[in-house]
């Protein structure tokens, strides 16, 4: 648990929040390789033709087969926008295909269903390891120009009688006697550790391995604007293999467990811009295979850009990690505001950025750029890298983790300002901590097996740190 506003006030270690960081300095101007990534990222367009589900069977009861065909019409004709109406309209599995726009209007909300004999198994990943699972609630593969738009509402009606129980964690409404997901994510890391092949990794009726909400699978120009999307079984938005995503002005509001907002994974060129995120778990999360079967695969992530979002609770603001092994680089995030949530007693985040691994993982991490960034939340540890998530491991499989730039950043209060701890075998190399402000905080900062750490014109608890 966190400590509260009033024992961190009562530590004495910092007065109210400054106004500034110091002498002006300005941000870091955006370098070749980012504005190259900017180059690419481009949102698909659609043909002016409209597809109301309404058209093609669909009610309110019952609008799965309706939203489908209004889909396949769509594609059929050369693409155009499948329009939701105002109204609850109640689906199951949804599959896009190419040139289609999945527009909700003002009003219009898709609740999905609960039954898992809705969701048909397909190839996947759950946690980052490779699994024919549940579809996703909203799925499209091997798919260029998809998109889903507009002003309504996602529901995926998760809840703790519904999906999130199969944890197996009494917060989510699990008692003893009910089914849970253990010993299925064991078997499938057993799987991944042995390199079991794929197409023996079957899950889906009799398991209890959550869907994720949004997965566009290996698609090329992917469009998300605009829309609500809350109470997801699992990740919400997860693009997987997928090239030239675009995340836009969408809200995310999911407690579940693994509630996770975005998780961009084994992409490359990826803009998340104008969101807004309520969660338990990591906002957004970056990443690209787990052990084995991310070495296996090389599929890293890359050319991933965050800005101008907003995070009302959650895990990390930005997580790398920990399913990282087939590597992450370029990801440029600036302009983020944590500000503190009225409705609740204590805004909370853990970290404005977590790059997060084990001994088991390998990979790499390399130019990690962060900037712009005012927090009014408190935080567990604004910057934090560690190789010991979760325990850590009994291996030696580090990543090569570098170059991660953090400047301009303000938090009010946290309990530490940066952990860094690598290890003996596999030092961190080359961070920067810049042009910053940690007004309150509760320890001191550590760094360990790390070199070339730079830490200049940084104030903590009042005082120059460097």
């Amino acid at each position: 648990m966190h400590p509260s506003r009033r024992r961190i006030l009562g530590l004495g270690l910092g007065g109210v929040v400054a106004a500034g960081i110091g002498p002006h300095l300005p941000a870091a101007a955006t370098d070749d390789r980012e504005w190259s990534v900017r180059s690419r990222i481009r949102p698909p367009r659609f043909q002016d033709a409209w597809f109301p589900i309404t058209a093609y069977g669909a009610t309110p009861e019952n609008a799965t087969a309706g939203i489908n065909r209004a889909i396949q019409a769509c594609h059929a004709s050369g693409g155009g926008h499948v329009v939701v109406p105002p109204g609850v309209w109640h689906t199951g599995a949804i599959n896009l295909l190419s040139r289609v726009d999945l527009h909700l209007k003002e009003g219009a909300t898709l609740r999905f269903s609960t039954d898992p004999a809705d969701y048909p198994v397909v190839r996947t990943r759950w946690q980052s390891v490779e699994v024919y699972n549940y579809s996703s609630l909203i799925r499209a593969e091997g798919q260029t120009d998809i998109a889903i738009t507009g002003a309504g509402t996602l529901d995926g009606a998760g809840d703790n009688e519904h999906w999130w129980y199969w944890i197996g964690s009494g917060q989510y409404g699990w008692k003893p006697g009910m089914p849970n997901q253990r010993a299925d994510w064991g078997e499938l890391e057993r799987m991944n550790n042995e390199q079991v092949p794929v197409d023996q990794r079957v899950f889906g009726a009799g398991h209890y391995l959550r869907p994720s909400f949004i997965q566009p699978f290996r698609c090329t120009n992917v469009l998300i604007e605009g829309v609500t999307v809350r109470n997801s079984p699992m990740w919400t938005i997860h693009p997987l293999e997928c090239r030239n995503v675009t995340v836009r002005e969408v809200t995310v509001d999911n407690v579940g467990p693994n509630g996770d907002g975005c998780n961009p994974e084994s992409c490359t060129d990826v803009l998340i811009r104008g969101c807004t995120f309520k969660t338990h778990d990591d906002c957004i999360a970056i990443k690209s295979g787990r052990d084995a079967d991310g070495r296996r695969l090389g599929l890293p992530s890359r050319g991933i850009i965050v800005e101008d979002c907003t995070f009302v609770s959650g895990g990390a603001a930005v997580a790398v990690g920990s399913e990282m092994s087939g590597g992450v680089e370029d990801v440029w995030v600036r302009r983020l505001s944590m500000p503190p949530d009225p409705a609740a007693d204590e805004a909370w985040m853990q970290w404005v950025l977590c790059v997060k691994s084990t001994s088991t993982r390998g990979g790499y991490v390399r130019n990690i750029n962060v900037h712009d960034v005012d927090s009014r939340a408190w935080m567990y540890r604004p910057l934090e890298i560690t190789f010991s998530y979760q325990g850590g491991g009994n291996q030696s499989l580090f990543p090569d983790v570098r170059d991660i730039r953090f400047d301009r950043v303000r938090v009010a209060r946290a309990e530490r300002a940066y952990r860094m701890v690598g290890a003996e075998t596999q030092r961190i190399r080359s961070v920067a901590v810049t042009n910053s402000r940690f007004d309150m905080v509760a320890a001191e900062a550590v760094v360990q097996y790390a070199d070339d750490v730079t830490i200049r014109n940084v104030w903590v608890g009042g005082a120059q740190v460097g």
